[in-house]
């Protein structure tokens, strides 16, 4: 976990949550907390039991320091101990004949940086009876195939993920959800099927779901399982017969055997999935597809009776924050349903995280193919017992010097030939460009121009009061990143240009990737209270969270999910009271039916749906471009405030 991930949580608020790598200034009174300081003094000696390790503590550290993690790299057998320990005895792996030891320090907020001691041989030999098994592990893919400013590219993590498998016998690729949706152009155009086939040849071991799979009717993702030549995983997804296809079937447990060593899978989806899509999705005649966590348990069971040496949970769910001393989010309120499994790759927020939570080993990266985790965990096959694990995190700048896979980058090569004429054309052009990142991204904890842009358009257009839409529904930049016009004549970002640029067709479909209408209604003051204090009740780091137009408000995320909205007021200054008084209102269609947590707050009966919500915008860039203007980029106007 990276160092910079330390801040000041101010001691006058009841919590404090803040973004990975973010810090705050602090009153005198602060309470500080942190990942923990590395260890020091590390030296290690070639025992016939192994290499024992020794170290000097890390000084003190809140939250407490909980475990010391030894490694010796990803061609390792690591060992995990208990914070009071001060060596451990790490068992030989056979290969490189010299090794660095590591040491990292781990509390709930994270790994320290590593601790290195000096290179020392080892024997060529392995200690009877351990093993090591590695990891890979990614998600929130969003059909990020291409490689971009921070994506990697799938073919650029084929050839990686292949190398790695080299190093150690016993390797499982796997994917914690959201492979599909939310995608890019190359993607999306083409039914997701660019994107599974991609991750075909990427010889992807597992994956589980996440909410984005289900965001086209069940009969699409049914064709996403059967295209797929690796197995779908889905425990706490009833009933799975919903998901068996013409040739394939998601089941509720995977066991594979790797290098003679046999890992179990189980996969846990999202649990407010009924509320983040579209709830018709969901229904095929008398059957109704739902989350029933109650039987994560019995699948991990169910790996063990099937010869599981290891149990491996993939969870679409994400760490949100650190708040007075803990981790915050579902990732972390599920580790008690996961109790008897060895390792954890978590998902969804899209955000970087890594520790040991009830003791076991949990970590997570950011979306669209940006790094991935490298765990490798120790296994004792005589005790069958794992002994410890390490985790690393593999990131685009650690690999420059790989070379695509040429099948994969064929594939992708292929799509964005017929890309061109289809969406290389030009709806406008803009100042600059409108920004999308940060950790997390800014349209899911804060006020950001395409948000701003998007929404102002939507309620100029249809004559209403107030405009709200989720920000999860904005995916890139724009002109955006993961888009690559086959026309060179189009003037874009990059190599130090400076705007104006061309915006095309695709740009704004990567955008907005969903297939959304605007929908309009009235709302009551009351319910906007409401549908506000749903859009900040999982700051800072999920898509729910509210972009708007015609109003403004103030919200203090350390007071209680339901109670943070502080005042409403329309542009004008006049307050909006959580009353009866009705307002018109334009959104989207999927946040009328409920998507997103939003529930009855719109009535869908009432509601007029109107055009897409994307030929509303086409038509905003092209009557400036028609008019000869640059479209400028909105500067925030202070619409939603963070007290």
């Amino acid at each position: 976990m990276r160092s910079i991930l330390k801040f000041i949580c101010l001691s006058v608020v009841a919590a404090c949550l803040l973004a990975l790598g973010t810090v705050t200034s602090a009153p005198v009174n602060a309470e500080t907390f942190g990942v923990p300081a590395a260890p020091s003094n590390i030296s290690a000696v070639a025992t016939p039991a192994g290499l024992k390790v020794t170290w000097t503590p890390s000084p003190a550290a809140s939250p407490v320091i909980t475990h010391y993690v030894v490694h010796a790299g990803p061609n390792s057998c690591p060992v995990t101990v208990p914070a009071s320990a001060t060596s451990a005895v790490m068992p030989y792996i056979k290969g490189p004949s010299s090794v660095v030891p590591m040491v990292q320090a781990v509390n709930d907020y994270g790994f320290s940086a590593n601790a290195s001691g000096a290179p020392i041989k080892v024997p060529a030999l392995s200690t009877p009876g351990f093993r090591n098994v590695q990891i890979l592990g990614f998600s929130d893919l969003h059909g990020a195939i291409e490689a971009g400013d921070t994506s990697i590219g799938a073919a650029i993590l084929s050839s990686a993920f292949a190398t790695d498998r080299k190093k150690v016998k016993s390797t499982f690729v796997v994917s914690a959800g959201d492979n599909i949706g939310g995608s890019p152009v190359i993607s999306s155009a083409f039914d997701e099927v660019p994107t599974i086939k991609a991750l075909n040849l990427m010889n992807i071991d597992v994956s589980t779901f996440g909410n984005h799979e289900f965001d086209k009717p069940l009969s699409h993702l049914r064709s996403m399982i059967d295209l797929s030549t690796f197995p779908w995983v889905g425990s706490n997804i009833t009933p799975l017969g919903m998901l068996k296809g013409k040739s394939r079937a998601a089941t509720d447990v995977i066991v594979k055997d790797s290098g003679g060593v046999k890992v179990g899978f189980v996969g846990v989806d999202t649990a407010d999935l009924g509320v983040r899509v579209n709830p018709a999705n969901f229904v095929e005649g008398k059957q109704t597809l739902v989350i029933d966590d109650s039987k994560i348990n019995a699948a991990i069971a169910k790996a063990r009776a099937k010869g599981a040496e290891i149990v491996v949970a993939l969870l679409h769910r994400g760490w949100n924050a650190n708040a007075n001393g803990k981790a915050v989010g579902p990732l972390m309120d599920s580790m008690p349903l996961i109790a008897g499994v060895d390792a954890a790759v978590g998902g969804d927020s899209h955000l970087q995280y890594a520790s040991i939570l009830s003791g076991i080993p949990v970590a997570e990266v950011p979306n669209s193919g940006q790094m991935y985790e490298r765990t490798v965990i120790c296994l004792d096959t005589r005790r069958k017992t794992t002994v410890g694990a390490s985790i690393e995190f593999v990131t685009k700048a650690m690999l420059g010097s790989v070379p695509p896979d040429p099948a994969v980058a064929a594939v992708i090569d292929a799509y964005r030939k017929k890309l061109g004429d289809k969406l290389d054309v030009k709806i406008g052009t803009v100042s600059g460009v409108f920004p999308r990142g940060g950790n997390p991204a800014v349209e899911r904890s804060g006020e950001t121009p395409m948000g701003d842009f998007a929404t102002d358009v939507i309620r100029s257009a249809y004559h209403t009061d107030l405009a709200i839409m989720s920000g999860g529904s904005i995916r890139d930049t724009f002109p955006a990143g993961s888009y690559r016009p086959a026309d060179g004549s189009l003037r874009r970002p990059g190599n130090g240009t400076s705007g104006p640029f061309d915006v095309t067709l695709g740009d704004l479909s990567s955008v907005f990737p969903f297939s959304n209408n605007v929908s309009t209604s009235d709302i009551t003051g009351a319910a906007l209270w409401q549908a506000l204090e749903n859009g900040v009740s999982k700051y800072p780091a999920d898509g729910r969270f509210p972009q708007i137009s015609g109003f403004t408000f103030t919200f203090d995320p350390s007071r209680p999910s339901g109670s943070r909205v502080m005042a409403v007021t329309k542009a004008d200054g006049t307050p909006i009271a959580p009353d009866g008084r009705r307002y018109s209102v334009a959104t989207l269609d999927y946040m009328v039916i409920g998507g997103d947590g939003y529930g009855t707050l719109f009535d869908p009966v009432a509601a007029v749906m109107q055009g897409p919500y994307l030929d509303t915008l086409i038509a905003a860039f092209k009557a400036d471009l028609a008019a000869g203007r640059v479209t400028k980029v909105p500067d925030s106007d202070g619409r939603i405030t963070i007290r």
